[in-house]
C-alpha cells in the first residue's frame, strides 16, 4: 500500500472516531428541571386535586385546571412515591443538587442572613467544592443554566454562579412583595436558553426554580378571573381559592410555553423534564385571605403533614417525568421509591459522566425508572429536623425520621416519641405499629440514631419533636 493511501486511510479513521464521538455526545440528553417552591402533594389535578371550602365540605372536582401539567403526565410518567430530603427550602435544594443528606452539609433550615444562619448553626452558603449536578455535567460538556430561585447562598461575599459550574445564571433578587411575573421571567429565560442552545452541538442541563406558590401571592386580575366565582370577596380582600387557582394556572401557562418550545425545536425526544416541588405547603387553610396575605388553599391529599414536617406531606411531593420516547407514556409508578438524594447520580448515569471518586453520596442511580423498569432503593432514607413544625398538631412530627423498603420510622431522639408505619398501606400514617413491631423499630431506630451522630453538631430548637397532643396512640 502506498503511503499516500495509508495517510488517507489513517485519516479516514480518524475523521470516524470523531463522528462516532459527536454521535454519541447528541445522544446524551438534555435535562430541565422545573422546582416549585411550597406546592401541595395533592395540588395537581394530575394527582386527583380536591379543595376544602371553608366548612370543611369538597368542592367539586375539576375546578382547577392545569392542562399543561396534566399534558406532561399523559406523555410521561408521574412517580407517586418521590421524597424530598427536608420539610424546607434550602436543605431540600441542597439535597437535590449535591446527592447527600442535607444534614450531613450541616443545612438544617433555609439559608437566611449571617447572624440568622449563625444562630441556627448552618453555613451561609453551600461550599463550592461539593460537587454539584451542574458542575460535574459542565465539567462532561453540558451548557448549563440556573434560572429562578437559588436559596443555597447569597450576598456579596457568597460563591459565584460559576463557581457552581453554572453558565447561566439568573435569580429574582426582588422581595416576594415583587414577585408578581417572576414565572414568566424564568420561562422567558429558559425558552431563550432553549434557543441559543439549538444552534450548538452541546447538550444542556437548565434549572428552572419557581417562586410560586410560596406565598405571599400576588397574582394578577386576569389570573384570578376564572376562579372568581369560587369564593366570595370582603371589601379589598380576595378568595383563597381564586387566588391559589391563579398562581397555579400562571404556573401552567409557563410550562406549557416551555413544553410547546421544546416541540417546535424538535428537542422533545432528547430532553428529559422534570416537574416537582422542594417541600410541602404551608401550614394551615384560610377560607379568605388578603390579595397580598401570607395564606395558601392547598391540599396534601391523604396525608397529614405540612412544611417542616417529617410526615408524608411535608416531604412527599410531585414528581412528573417527561421524557418522549423513553419514559412511557401515561404511566403512574407507584412501586418505585425516589428521594431527592438521587437526582444527581441518576441525571449522571443519564449523561454518561462518571461519579467523583472518593464522595460519599447517599442517592443511588435509579435511572431505569425513568425508562419504564421500577427500581427498589437499597440505600435508607433519613432525615432530622431540628426546629418546630407549624400549624394542626396532627402535623407535628418528630425529629428524625428513616424509610427503608416499606417501613417509616418517626422518632425523637431520647425516644419520647417513637411510631412506625407501614406506608403503602398505610400512607396517612394513622396506624403507628411501633409496640407491635420491636424488631424493626430496634433496627430502623438504630440506623437513624447512627446517622444523627454523624451530623455537624448544632443547636436544636426546644420545641423541636414536641407535640402537646401526642396522636395517634400506639394500637396494642
Amino acid at each position: 500500500m502506498h503511503i499516500s493511501s495509508l495517510i488517507f486511510t489513517g485519516l479516514m479513521v480518524l475523521l470516524a472516531l470523531v463522528n462516532s464521538d459527536s454521535v454519541a455526545s447528541d445522544k446524551r440528553p438534555n435535562f430541565i428541571f422545573i422546582f416549585c417552591d411550597d406546592l401541595g402533594w395533592a395540588d395537581l389535578p394530575a394527582h386527583g386535586h380536591q379543595s376544602v371550602t371553608a366548612h370543611g365540605g369538597w368542592l367539586v372536582r375539576g375546578e382547577l385546571k392545569m392542562p399543561n401539567v396534566d399534558r406532561m403526565a399523559a406523555e410521561g410518567t408521574i412517580f407517586s412515591q418521590f421524597y424530598v430530603n427536608a420539610g424546607v427550602c434550602s436543605p431540600s435544594r441542597a439535597g437535590m443538587m449535591t446527592g447527600q443528606f442535607p444534614g450531613s452539609l450541616g443545612i438544617h433550615d433555609y439559608l437566611g442572613n449571617p447572624k440568622q444562619n449563625k444562630a441556627h448553626g448552618i453555613p451561609d452558603w453551600v461550599e463550592p467544592s461539593i460537587p454539584m449536578v451542574t458542575s460535574l455535567l459542565q465539567d462532561a460538556g453540558y451548557k448549563t443554566a440556573h434560572f429562578g430561585k437559588w436559596h443555597l447562598g447569597s450576598g456579596p461575599h457568597a460563591p459565584k454562579p460559576e463557581e457552581y459550574g453554572i453558565d447561566q445564571f439568573k435569580p429574582c433578587n426582588d422581595g416576594p412583595m415583587k414577585r408578581v411575573g417572576s414565572t414568566e421571567m424564568i420561562a422567558d429565560e429558559t425558552i431563550n436558553f432553549l434557543e441559543s442552545s439549538i444552534a450548538g452541538k452541546e447538550p444542556f442541563y437548565i434549572n428552572a426554580w419557581l417562586y410560586d406558590p410560596h406565598s405571599p401571592l400576588r397574582p394578577t386580575e386576569e389570573m384570578m378571573d376564572p376562579y372568581k366565582h369560587l369564593s366570595p370577596r370582603f371589601g379589598d380582600n380576595k378568595g383563597a381559592l381564586e387566588i391559589w387557582y391563579g398562581v397555579l394556572s400562571d404556573i401552567d401557562k409557563h410550562v406549557g410555553r416551555i413544553l410547546d418550545k421544546l416541540d417546535e425545536l424538535g428537542l422533545s425526544e432528547k430532553t428529559v423534564v422534570v416537574f416537582s416541588s422542594d417541600n410541602g405547603p404551608e401550614s394551615g387553610l384560610i377560607p379568605f385571605v388578603s390579595h397580598y396575605g401570607g395564606a395558601s388553599s392547598t391540599s396534601t391529599g391523604p396525608f397529614r403533614g405540612v412544611k417542616r414536617s417529617l410526615y408524608e406531606g411535608g416531604i412527599r411531593e410531585p414528581f412528573i417525568v417527561r421524557w418522549l420516547g423513553t419514559t412511557p407514556a401515561g404511566k403512574v409508578d407507584n412501586a418505585s421509591v425516589i428521594s431527592g438524594v438521587d437526582w444527581l447520580p441518576t441525571v449522571c448515569d443519564l449523561a454518561g459522566v462518571k461519579l467523583p471518586r472518593g464522595k460519599k453520596l447517599d442517592g443511588e442511580n435509579l435511572s431505569p425508572a425513568f425508562k419504564g423498569i421500577p427500581v427498589t432503593k437499597t440505600k435508607p432514607q433519613m432525615w432530622e429536623n431540628r426546629f418546630p413544625v407549624y400549624g394542626h398538631v396532627i402535623h407535628k412530627s418528630p425529629m428524625l425520621a428513616i424509610r427503608v423498603d416499606n417501613w417509616k420510622l418517626l422518632m425523637n431522639p431520647d425516644r419520647s416519641r417513637v411510631e412506625l408505619y407501614d406506608i403503602p398501606n398505610d400512607p396517612t400514617e394513622l396506624n403507628n405499629l411501633a409496640s407491635r413491631k420491636p424488631d424493626i423499630v430496634k433496627d430502623l431506630s438504630e440506623k437513624v440514631l447512627t446517622w444523627q451522630a454523624t451530623l455537624p453538631e448544632g443547636p436544636v430548637d426546644p420545641n423541636a419533636g414536641s407535640n402537646a397532643y401526642p396522636w395517634p396512640q400506639n394500637q396494642h
